[in-house]
């Protein structure tokens, strides 16, 4: 088997599904760590993993991991990925990528000096419809594109003790959800050039509710909204003066869509065929850039990262949320 050797950090939900992808994809496989070495040794029994080890420090120093996929709670992701990168370990960490953007840009500034690639785990940019949606666009196919919503909407929980409604776990719909869009808006549009912002918080004063509207460089506009206590469409949408895309719920994930011209006339027709979740992409794209030599990243540099944890800052000051330790 070619490719880079795995290690999984953390064995929640997300690693989960992340580890049944990897297997789809064929990818090799090597480690797990958790900070129980019951958990660990469950995991690694359940996926074939032949090393399971209880304490994250173990992973990162076991000779046979060349990648961490980074699956902690939203602020280990920090600590982690620069202790993987110490080690000299090649890091995907899973999104959000940090809390906020000074975390981000030491751990980007770690694996420039270090010499490994960092990658944010945001998997839907790598998803087959999302890049024939960039071709289309670069083609112009929409002509001038003049507007993009977008909503990552879902009836989660209003328990206080759960992790999106915790402070201290970097809880909140904007995070968890609105990075979703927010990064679609990025990826289409590019850098937002104004940014405007309203939430609804909840009982631990994280936002239960989030929209954002941000104007572009190019004058296009672009609109999001993320709930966590109500499911709405999860769909979205691309318009230009010469058509429009619309993507089918649910729009992050493998889906289908539409590409149709002013006058109603469907120009392309797109499904999806996709084993698994879809998250083996972003595992594929990561090995790609590092068999290149390229460690800052192409659909999805570092660099865009860091702005885009930015642009989350500049929301939450304008919400009013702020996570232990911020200013």
């Amino acid at each position: 088997m070619t490719g880079l050797r795995w290690g999984i950090l953390a064995t929640g939900g997300i690693a989960r599904a992340f580890t049944q992808d990897l297997h789809v994809a064929g990818r090799e496989l090597v480690a797990v760590a958790s900070r129980s070495d019951v958990s660990a040794r469950a995991f690694a029994e359940e996926f074939g993993i032949p090393h399971a080890h209880g304490a994250y420090s173990a992973l990162f120093a076991d000779p046979d991991v060349d990648i961490v996929y980074i699956a902690t709670p939203h602020p280990g992701h920090a600590t982690n990925a620069l202790e993987a990168i110490a080690a000299g370990k090649h890091v995907l960490v899973e999104k959000p990528f940090t809390l906020n953007a000074t975390e981000a840009a030491t751990i980007r500034d770690a694996a420039a000096e270090r010499g490994v690639l960092v990658m944010e785990a945001m998997w839907s940019r790598y998803l087959p419809h999302m890049v024939r949606i960039r071709e289309l666009v670069r083609d112009g196919a929409l002509g001038e594109v003049r507007a993009l919503f977008a909503d990552h909407t879902q009836r989660v929980s209003s328990d206080p003790l759960h992790r999106l409604n915790a402070r201290e776990l970097g809880g909140g719909a904007l995070l968890d959800l609105g990075i979703y869009p927010i990064s679609f808006a990025w990826d289409i549009l590019g850098r937002p050039e104004t940014i405007l912002a309203s939430a609804r918080l909840g009982e631990t004063h994280t936002d239960t509710e989030v929209a954002a509207i941000f104007t572009h460089a190019s004058g296009a506009i672009s609109t999001s909204i993320a709930s966590s206590r109500a499911a709405g469409p999860n769909t979205a949408h691309v318009v230009g003066t010469e058509g429009r895309i619309d993507i089918d719920a649910t729009w992050y994930t493998p889906t289908s869509f539409r590409l149709t011209a002013p006058d109603g006339t469907v120009r392309e027709r797109y499904v999806s065929h996709v084993r698994g979740r879809g998250l083996q992409y972003q595992a594929l794209a990561a090995e790609r850039l590092v068999a290149a030599g390229n460690l800052v990243g192409d659909i999805l540099t570092i660099d865009e990262t860091v702005d885009i944890m930015a642009t989350l800052d500049q929301i939450r000051t304008q919400i009013g949320v702020l996570y232990p330790g911020e200013a």
